[in-house]
């Protein structure tokens, strides 16, 4: 009996090595899953990270109201004036600007790509949000200037998952263009005739003040080159959207204009030399006499005046100036007869206006004066 208590069964001392190696397998493969899974994990957390950093970079550089602004400003500065109209809240109607305390009748001809200057160096300086409001500073330099505008951006909707924006306030601004001693001027090398602008065409003041739409941010200059005017110019720069900009213009006579009327002038008295009066009808210079002349008189012009044209409103007018003539005459006397022969300088002033008429002709108008 007692050495059954010593007996080992076989299927017991097999089973227990086994066992021991098939959970140590089970832990190994528990612990490589583990593993495998937090790998797992901390790849989709850096793709999520990615897609997330990725599609913010996307929306700002394409889809945010800064990108929005940026694309309007490389339209201007690549010269696609009518690309720029079609953005969002570009194009301005009457009533807005009369809201604004602007001409409502304002002219489109800059708004294009011959009237517009170079703008380079765009860059974003601030995006901040107030509501539904965002405002948007760019940095630019238009020609020489350096600048900043900000720029008003609101919501317009979305097209799928991508947002839509527009302005809130127009970019275009007014430059209230006046241009004294010339109906032609010049912006920015673009050529504008005020008669063809003007409400009132052919009869357009040529004093009034001409309202010009412009984009902003914009440098402009505005010049005159005509064969009767000229104006180095002066430039102005629209940097704020919707505001009026005041230009007053005054324009010189140029060279040629100014001889062509001191050839007329002198002209004309050489013609008022061939009347053989004492006193040449609508001429400034005459020789009164109480007695009786023996024959016509013979007039000459011994020095011809120089002349000196300044502006005078819309028009221009020639400045006092002096010339001598020159009468030969016989004169006979009432008291006793006798003929005394003249021969003798007269000095005269005259000055006078010139009317620049619709067909572009100078009308000249010469008055004497007693003052010399």
């Amino acid at each position: 009996m007692d050495h059954g208590a010593g007996v080992t069964l076989p299927g017991d001392a097999e089973q227990t090595p086994d066992a021991s190696a098939t959970a140590g397998a089970a832990s190994a493969r528990r612990s490589s899953l583990a593993v495998d899974l937090t790998l797992l994990a901390i790849v989709g957390v850096l793709l999520v990270a990615a897609i997330g950093a990725g599609a913010l970079s996307l929306y700002r550089q394409l889809y945010s109201p800064t990108a929005f602004v940026e694309r309007y400003l490389t339209l201007l500065s690549e010269g696609r004036a009518a690309d720029a109209l079609t953005l969002p809240g570009v194009a301005i109607e009457s009533a807005a600007l009369r809201a604004a305390g602007m001409p409502e009748v304002s002219s489109e001809a800059l708004l294009r790509r011959d009237a517009l200057a170079s703008l380079t160096d765009i860059q974003a300086v601030s995006e901040t949000t107030d509501g539904g409001l965002t405002r948007v500073t760019m940095s630019y330099r238009a020609g020489d200037y350096a600048g900043s505008t900000t720029f008003d951006v609101t919501s317009d909707g979305w097209i799928g998952i991508t947002p839509r924006w527009r302005f809130a306030t127009s970019p275009l601004a007014v430059i209230d263009l006046t241009v004294r001693g010339s109906m032609s001027f010049s912006v920015n090398g673009f050529t504008i005739d005020k008669r063809q602008i003007s409400p009132d065409l052919a009869d357009a003041d040529p004093l009034a003040a001409v309202p010009l739409l412009v984009f902003s941010p914009g440098l402009y200059s505005v010049t005159v080159d005509t064969p009767v005017a000229t104006a180095a110019g002066t430039a102005v720069v629209s940097d704020s959207p919707l505001v009026s900009i005041p230009v007053d213009l005054q324009a010189q006579p140029t060279a040629q204009f100014v001889a062509v009327v001191e050839e007329q002038v002198q002209n004309f008295l050489t013609g008022c030399a061939t009347q053989q009066v004492l006193q040449p009808t609508a001429c400034p210079f005459g020789y009164p006499v109480q007695d009786r002349i023996v024959s016509p008189p013979t007039w000459s012009i011994v020095t011809q005046p120089s002349v000196t044209v300044t502006p005078d409103g819309a028009d221009w007018k020639i400045e006092r100036t002096e010339a001598v003539a020159h009468i030969d005459v016989d004169i006979r006397s009432l008291y006793d007869g006798r003929i005394t022969r003249v021969s003798e300088d007269v000095p005269f002033a005259l000055h006078g206006s010139i009317d620049i008429l619709a067909d572009g002709t100078a009308s000249i108008s010469v008055t004497g004066t007693d003052e010399r």
